[in-house]
């Protein structure tokens, strides 16, 4: 055999195993990306979803009256019931609110951290998940946020179980249900359907002492 034709032959032979080779990796490829596509029909599947923002970056209620938005410019009925914020604030969020006609209902007494009377404060997060069951369960709305909801969970106000198995039995088959707020327990974030976590990565207060601004921040 010449050495031209072995040289074509070894050639040719490289040129199959890089074909093989070739052919492997889409084929890898296609099977990974029949494994992530979703079950036969449920594309059309639609649920109500339990979602939370949490994390210890700014922007979880703001994610959260965005979506309020979305869903009351499509004729869904909204309700939001904020469980740190004042009775009595008046910030640019309850004031669209007012404009917009969507019911928000704020049943704290401040930023409990710094409340005076930290009793008082759990008697009004125990209060407000009871209107909160009250309107879950009345499938009079299409979404509800539980705004700052974390923080009655957090602080034992009410029992993460308790609230999780109720939800878990009340919440209408077709209720979006929105929970804002950091650290959010293992038991709800396991629960829920849509979970995202917001890092504080840069922040104006604590890069430029630059304090909260109206429309920004409140």
């Amino acid at each position: 055999m010449s050495d031209e034709v072995k040289a074509n032959e070894v050639a040719s032979g490289e040129a199959q195993a890089d074909e093989a080779r070739t052919f492997a990796g889409y084929a890898s490829q296609e099977e990974k990306a029949a494994a992530k596509k979703p079950p036969p029909g449920s594309r059309k599947r639609k649920k109500g979803l339990v979602i939370v923002n949490t994390g210890p970056g700014k922007g979880k209620s703001t994610a959260a009256f965005g979506l309020v938005l979305r869903a009351w410019g499509r004729g869904m009925r909204v309700c939001i019931i904020q469980f740190i914020k004042h009775a009595n604030a008046h910030f640019g969020e309850h004031r669209a609110a007012k404009k917009l006609g969507i019911e928000m209902l704020a049943m704290g007494d401040g930023f409990t951290w710094i409340a005076g009377d930290l009793d008082e404060s759990a008697a009004r997060g125990r209060h407000g998940w009871a209107l909160a069951q009250d309107k879950i369960a009345s499938g009079d709305y299409d979404l509800i946020v539980l705004d700052e909801f974390t923080y009655a969970l957090k602080y034992g106000w009410l029992d993460v179980r308790e609230v999780v198995d109720w939800l878990a039995a009340h919440k209408p088959a077709m209720l979006h249900l929105v929970i804002t707020g950091r650290d959010a327990p293992q038991e709800l974030i396991d629960h829920a359907d849509l979970v995202s976590r917001i890092e504080a990565v840069k922040h104006p207060l604590r890069e430029q002492g630059i304090r909260g601004q109206a429309g920004i921040e409140y």
